[in-house]
């Protein structure tokens, strides 16, 4: 057994980010993620940097831990392929808008006529209930939709900017993996699967609302939009004398210890606007603004060194190789380097959770495009001369690197 989802099979029709990271940390806690892939492949595939074609850094990082089979499925033989593996699955994952599954003969009527048990899980751009149903989505859309880059603005940027990573699918695909295994778990209780949607504006706006609709909150308004600590322009990694510092001098605890470092104890209580925590977000534009200026007189390891003491959280602020080369990473392996069989020595991830019985663990490298193609279709029943005659059709695309014409 390698993880807690060991015996689970998923059949993971997504593409781009947002599917693929929910199927990866699946596969990461030992889920049997089958990636199906058209004859193109995934479009990550062909994200640069890369040392082979098809095999680009995002997919490296999004396919590890999956099996890798093309289907062509816009073919009646393809269909039929990607039934027949349904009909033995435990979850259908998918990343198209329904109207387009429901096209491909996909649907969830169908597969749940096929499969019961299936837990079928879409996850798209928008809920199906409302008037943006049938619309495209990507990162940046949803991004601007839920507020982001004018959250960005209103906390100091000189102009709207969009989070510089892909959030709204990471955060999406966290979503997808939590209603997937929930979904798994009312099944054991029920022996029922069901159908699963996760739009991903309402799952951004849940986040973002959850923070900042604030006085909007009540009815009538109890004060405007916007959870002031988050929008103040101050709030950032602080200038020191040689570089910058990340530091939360939040709770009345940690401004008393920090009047005192500076030796400014008498603040606390002679400055109203830094006596409770309800007057320092008030007035936080003050507070961090005075915060800015005082750090701004010593060095970062000074101040590291002076937080460290008064027992206030602190930090370096980091770049992506400061990252790597951070003791605590080293010293847990969570960035390591492995060989890969086709690309050569590539840094990956630890999986990111640690369990005392079934620990999760990087069991295959990210596939080649339909490496797994055969091996998966034998596993389901098919003979090689049913795979030979489908390859020669153009169902199954082009041979996989690592397959053979004696192997197939």
């Amino acid at each position: 057994m390698s993880g807690p989802l060991d015996g689970i099979r998923v059949i993971d029709l997504t593409s781009v980010v947002m599917g693929p990271y929910a199927s990866s940390v699946l596969a990461d806690y030992g889920a049997d993620v089958i990636k199906v892939e058209p004859p193109a492949g995934d479009v990550m595939r062909k994200s640069g940097p890369m040392r082979n074609v098809d095999m680009g850094h995002f997919y490296l990082s999004l396919g590890r831990n999956k099996r890798s089979v093309v289907l062509d499925l816009k073919q009646d033989q393809g269909r039929e392929v990607l039934l027949r593996l349904a009909r033995h699955a435990d979850v259908l994952v998918y990343n198209i808008r329904p109207q387009a599954m429901a096209r491909l003969g996909l649907g969830y009527e169908t597969l749940q006529a096929l499969n019961p048990r299936l837990v079928y899980a879409g996850a798209y751009g928008f809920s199906q209930k409302g008037p943006y149903a049938r619309r495209p989505a990507y990162d940046d859309l949803i991004q601007g939709m839920c507020g982001i880059p004018w959250l960005a603005q209103q906390a100091g940027a000189d102009k709207p900017r969009y989070a510089p990573m892909v959030l709204v699918d990471r955060m999406a695909g966290l979503q997808l993996c939590t209603a997937i295994t929930s979904a798994l778990v009312y099944r054991e209780r029920t022996g029922r699967g069901q159908r699963v949607d996760v739009p991903m504006f309402e799952g951004m706006l849940s986040v973002i609302l959850g923070e900042h609709l604030a006085g909007e909150q009540f009815v009538p308004a109890a004060g405007p939009s916007g959870y002031q600590r988050s929008l103040a322009r101050d709030r950032r990694p602080y200038r020191t004398r040689d570089g910058y510092i990340c530091v939360l001098v939040y709770n009345d605890k940690h401004w008393r210890s920090f009047f005192a470092a500076i030796g400014q104890s008498q603040m606390f209580d002679l400055d109203a606007r830094f006596a409770s925590q309800n007057e320092r977000l008030r007035h936080i534009d003050h507070v961090y603004g005075y915060l800015s200026e005082v750090l701004a007189t010593r060095t970062t390891d000074e101040w590291l060194r002076v937080f460290e003491q008064a027992d206030i959280p602190a930090a370096r602020l980091y770049s992506i190789d400061d990252i790597v080369a951070d003791e605590h990473v080293q010293a847990t392996g969570f960035v390591k380097t492995v060989r890969h069989p086709t690309e050569g020595e590539i840094r990956i991830t630890a999986i990111p959770t640690e369990w005392s019985e079934s620990m999760p663990e990087n069991r295959r490298p990210a596939p080649a495009l339909g490496e797994h193609t055969r091996e998966v279709l034998l596993e389901f029943g098919y003979a090689d001369g049913d795979i030979a005659a489908m390859r020669d059709r153009g169902v199954l695309g082009a041979l996989a690197p690592t397959e053979t014409k004696e192997t197939t």
